[in-house]
């Protein structure tokens, strides 16, 4: 799965909320200042390019729809991650996560209320 710029995630966002959209509904999502038609039909063209969406023809406007969903995406890219940089290790990076991150008190225990689920999921 190609990582997206920025940009193009931003667009995605749009797109995976709308699942599927005309250019029309794409501009319409984008906050003032709007970005011009050309850069939205050029960021459109790099992620269909990529394999991140596709698009249904209907005379000459397109409707745009994601090839995969938003998990599936940030799940990809969080395991090169800690593949990259914390030796394949989920426990390494969950321990950097936790000890660096700026997550108050209450934050950490929603976090443990989390781990304590997934621990009793797995124990049945």
């Amino acid at each position: 799965m190609n990582k997206l710029s920025a940009t193009e995630e931003q667009l995605m966002g749009y797109i995976w909320d709308m699942k599927k959209a005309f250019m029309k509904d794409l501009m319409e999502a984008y906050p003032e200042p709007k970005p011009a038609p050309t850069t939205i039909a050029t960021l459109l063209k790099r992620m269909t390019e990529k394999g991140a969406i596709s698009y249904v023809l209907y005379g000459n406007s397109r409707e745009y729809y994601p090839l995969f969903d938003k998990d599936s995406y940030y799940l990809a890219h969080v395991n090169d991650i800690v593949e990259t940089y914390f030796d394949n290790s989920a426990l390494k990076f969950a321990s950097f996560f936790t000890k660096q991150s700026q997550l108050n008190k209450e934050q950490l225990e929603e976090l443990k209320k989390i781990i304590d689920s997934e621990i009793k999921n797995k124990a049945t």
